[in-house]
């Protein structure tokens, strides 16, 4: 698992599940971000879930999502970023798919999009760490 120090100063620490293309928005979103030891007990933690979540790939999408629950002795927020990974997306029709990751785990905030905006996560973020509006 990949932490992330979201905004250098350990406000908010985000690891990210990336599964298909929207990894693409995270990685534009996260270009300034650097990698950072596992956040303690009392950090606040989002997990991003990017991309088209399928059927044998959604137990280890949830199973990550379990790990920083148990890491950081709180559930994470959960981001489900992308159509995809909110609702299956334009796939959502395939038997391998699933039809979201809240079919697995709660989810905190959807982010819309095919792909959404790298300024999408990065006002949903900010909201989260108290940095803007909220």
């Amino acid at each position: 698992m990949r932490w992330l120090d979201w905004y250098g100063d350990g406000s908010l620490y985000v690891v990210e599940v990336a599964l298909a293309c929207c990894t693409l928005e995270f990685g534009a979103a996260a270009r300034s971000v650097s990698l950072a030891a596992a956040p303690g007990p009392k950090d606040r933690v989002a997990v991003v879930i990017s991309g088209t979540v399928t059927d044998q790939l959604a137990p280890a999408a949830a199973a990550i999502v379990d790990a920083c629950t148990q890491q950081v002795s709180a559930r994470p927020t959960v981001i489900a970023f992308g159509a995809c990974a909110s609702s299956g997306g334009p796939y959502w029709d395939s038997y391998a798919v699933t039809k979201g990751i809240d079919q697995l785990v709660a989810v905190d905030v959807y982010v819309p999009g095919c792909p959404p905006t790298p300024d999408a996560l990065a006002v949903v973020l900010d909201q989260l760490s108290g940095r803007v509006g909220g």
